[in-house]
């Protein structure tokens, strides 16, 4: 589904995993190859700044009140953390909550704060180059090199496993995004 409902909206999906009593409403975003070069960049001036701007937009994400995922670049040999490359924003909605309306504002929330992200990259580290940058996390995943077990135990709760690299459709505009 786009949104917002134009041409130009960003995707986002909205699924109910299997045997659970939700809706769950999540969006991904890769960050620009040219902007993930400029975070190195000020990562390798002022490490402690680097350090910081990581740690407010978690804050930021934490009182958004809506679940994050930020996907870092892996340390470099000197133990610095990497470029910020992809984040995921999303907020389950459980069946007993569910209308019209909580459906539309969710929808609402996880975009405003997927644009406040996308406008703090851009407004500290440019348009960038108009061309996804890479995400450690999703190479590791295609490599079956995964953290986590992909084989569910009776006492597991089922989990959903998403396509992050699913396509953005006819009429995305790379300059839109972060």
């Amino acid at each position: 589904m786009k949104y917002p409902p134009t041409k130009d909206g960003h995707i986002f999906n909205i699924v109910i995993p299997k045997d659970r009593s939700l809706v769950l409403t999540y969006s991904v975003t890769r960050v620009d190859q040219g902007q993930q070069n400029e975070m190195i960049d000020f990562r390798n001036e002022d490490l402690i700044g680097w350090k910081g701007w990581l740690h407010e937009v978690r804050m930021n994400l934490t009182r958004s009140k809506l679940d994050w995922v930020l996907h870092v670049g892996k340390e470099d040999e000197k133990k610095r953390p990497g470029p910020l490359q992809a984040f995921n924003i999303s907020r389950p909605i459980w069946f007993d909550g569910l209308s019209q309306n909580e459906l539309m504002q969710t929808m609402r929330s996880v975009w405003l704060t997927k644009l406040s992200i996308i406008h703090q990259i851009k407004f500290d580290y440019g348009k960038g180059v108009g061309k996804p940058g890479p995400v450690d996390d999703w190479k590791a995943r295609k490599r079956g090199k995964t953290t986590r077990s992909s084989h569910n135990s009776a006492n597991e709760s089922p989990e959903v496993n998403f396509d992050h690299e699913a396509g953005f459709g006819q009429g995305f505009d790379p300059t839109e995004w972060a």
